[in-house]
């Protein structure tokens, strides 16, 4: 079982070197985007366009030899455009079912919050029950099925606010910033030259990526981290009982129970891909800001003031301790 262990997370390390060949300084959004493929969570990315967040998200598919599908939401987009429809066959004289892009493993929804309601309703469906319906048939979609988001700040033009309920189905949110002096340089000199392309080599199978859940899932992780999660989900709903009275002026809502869920997950993903089969406290605190930024709900006070989400987070794991 180690040696095996051993043998799989040594090919996560030459996915990022893959991976690596073609993107240059967002490891912490390739980590990312691992750990939601491994604990079968949909991410949801938001920086401004030229970021390599396309880019990414589509080698990754190339080293994992998995069906991968992009697909540009705009305002005019319809749900039948994402999910597919029932086309007439003349020459059969019936209705057949013409699948849309969503029928693949890796789905990059592009600049989503530009996208009408009605389609982010009918992606709901395929997020959560990992199935969608087409005229009165269900469909279930290929496992493994992965979904991330890509959308640009919202107080860039034509954009709009995700539904609560459906930023809530996104296990994590990862803010991708600019890349340093060095990376950007790099950057420069590889796309500037029209002949650059990269050999990608294919590493990890899909059987390989369900073992790789299974281990993850055999991770071991104390009580104490995990009552420690829950008073860190409960600090977000009740801040006054955790001495965090400045903070409770600035939150409207607190993380719902997909939060204490996603970030057991996450640490035990994390706690894997550092070569560890059992969590530590700095694990939970790794992926608590990815967890809960989207799920923290601050009100218009907090907004005035310049108060972010990742601040209340900040104080929130200063104020939490772990019970011995």
């Amino acid at each position: 079982m180690m040696a095996h262990t051993t043998e799989l997370q040594e090919k996560i390390s030459q996915v990022t070197a893959e991976i690596s060949k073609v993107v240059v300084g967002q490891e912490y959004m390739i980590n990312r985007l691992l750990i939601g493929l491994f604990t079968n969570g949909h991410l949801l990315f938001e920086g401004v366009p030229g970021l390599a967040k396309t880019l990414t998200v589509s080698t990754l598919a190339n080293v994992l030899q998995l069906d991968f599908k992009r697909i540009q939401f705009t305002p005019d987009l319809l749900p039948a455009d994402l999910i597919g429809t029932m086309i007439y066959n003349q020459r059969e004289s019936k209705f057949e079912v013409k699948k849309g892009p969503i029928f693949a493993n890796l789905i990059l929804a592009d600049e989503i919050n530009r996208s009408p309601a009605k389609v982010q309703a009918a992606l709901l469906e395929a997020m959560q029950e990992k199935q969608v319906t087409i005229g009165e048939t269900t469909y279930k979609l290929d496992a493994p099925f992965l979904v991330m988001a890509t959308q640009n700040p919202v107080d860039q033009e034509g954009t709009y606010p995700l539904p609560e309920a459906q930023v809530d189905r996104f296990m994590l949110k990862i803010f991708v910033d600019y890349p340093d002096k060095k990376s950007e340089l790099e950057v420069m000199r590889r796309m500037s030259n029209v002949s650059f392309k990269a050999q990608l080599n294919p590493i990890l199978s899909k059987a390989d990526i369900f073992t790789i859940r299974d281990e993850i899932n055999a991770v071991n992780i104390a009580p104490s981290l995990e009552e420690y999660i829950i008073e860190i989900i409960f600090a977000t709903r009740r801040p006054l009982e955790y001495g965090l009275k400045k903070e409770a002026e600035y939150l409207r809502f607190g993380a719902s129970p997909r939060a204490s869920i996603n970030m057991h997950r996450a640490a035990k993903a994390i706690a894997y891909l550092h070569g560890r089969n059992y969590v530590i406290p700095e694990d939970i605190k790794e992926v608590a800001y990815d967890v809960l930024n989207h799920r923290i709900i601050l009100n218009y006070e907090a907004e005035a003031d310049g108060v972010t989400s990742k601040q209340i987070v900040e104080s929130i794991l200063q104020k939490v301790r772990i019970n011995k």
